[in-house]
């Protein structure tokens, strides 16, 4: 019989694409990750995995080995919900990916809340990229990922993960105080400098688009993924930036912010395997999140 564990690995390795991946993820050395592919493909009798230059490419019987044993995977994780729902209170351990603004205002509240009404329940949190995030919620790294989506850029949708919107809120030009860069529109600031995320985030790509849209290629000075920062190069007169107003935790902005034409708005969600969705550890903490983010808005009067 095919060893599941092994076949776990197999899958890892089509997720992932090399060995050393693999290894880095599951904590292991990339000789036992090998060695253990290797006795799978002792075991299954057929060839599993060709050399492809420096990587490993699967043969047509290792696709469908993996196919099978993400089934397989998937009705061990659902018997494990199945049991964890049977139990009177969420408890444990959720690993969750967050993205920094969301970091910020809303998962202070969110752990207040599950320190009231679960305390049994620890939640590992990681700051993490959301497109990013959102794979290794797929490939079973975290539990539950909290992710964004910003107009005409739509977030990764993944087979087998179940979405749940969780807020919005406006993105706003933001200038200096005190007008070194006046400005009513987008178009105004064309010759400032401007603060970005690096590429890839999809906050760059939109804003990127947006100053295309607007008639020029913005003159991108700074590069950090730090909302922080980029408020402290804004406010200090150094540049101009693209923000979502989330990042204001429900206190006074520090510089000025100019509406945009049409009022885009991005959208904050959450996301975890179907097979775990019912999960009371998830359950309890998109309730907790969902629970700041109302509290905020009644805060902020949104």
């Amino acid at each position: 019989m095919l060893d599941v564990r092994r076949l776990a690995l197999l899958r890892e390795l089509s997720l992932r694409g090399t060995i050393t991946a693999v290894a880095a993820a599951l904590h292991q050395t990339p000789s036992s990750v090998s060695q253990q592919l290797a006795h799978l493909e002792k075991e299954a009798g057929v060839p599993l995995l060709l050399k492809a230059g420096r990587r490993l490419q699967l043969t047509p019987a290792a696709s469908l080995l993996v196919e099978h044993t993400t089934g397989i995977l998937e009705q061990l994780e659902r018997a494990d919900a199945d049991l964890a729902a049977s139990l009177s209170s969420a408890s444990g351990i959720l690993r969750v990916a967050i993205f920094q603004s969301v970091a910020l205002a809303l998962l202070p509240r969110a752990l207040d809340v599950l320190e009231r009404d679960h305390p049994g329940l620890t939640a590992i949190v990681t700051q993490r990229e959301p497109e990013t995030a959102l794979h290794e919620t797929y490939a079973r790294d975290f539990d539950l990922v909290i992710a964004e989506e910003y107009p005409g850029h739509a977030a990764p949708r993944l087979a087998g993960l179940d979405r749940r919107p969780l807020t919005t809120d406006a993105l706003r030009l933001a200038i200096p105080p005190g007008g070194r860069f006046p400005a009513t529109t987008i178009a105004d600031v064309a010759d400032a400098p401007w603060v970005m995320e690096p590429h890839g985030a999809a906050s760059r790509h939109w804003a990127e688009q947006a100053c295309r849209r607007a008639g020029f290629e913005p003159k991108v000075r700074f590069e950090t993924a730090d909302l922080q920062a980029h408020v402290q190069l804004i406010r200090t007169g150094h540049a101009v930036a693209l923000l979502p107003d989330l990042i204001w935790q429900g206190t006074a902005p520090t510089v000025d912010l100019v509406p945009l034409d049409g009022d885009p708005r991005r959208t904050i969600f959450t996301a975890t395997r179907m097979t775990i969705a019912e999960r009371p550890s998830v359950v309890a903490f998109r309730h907790a999140l969902e629970a700041a983010a109302s509290e905020l808005d009644r805060d902020t009067g949104g």
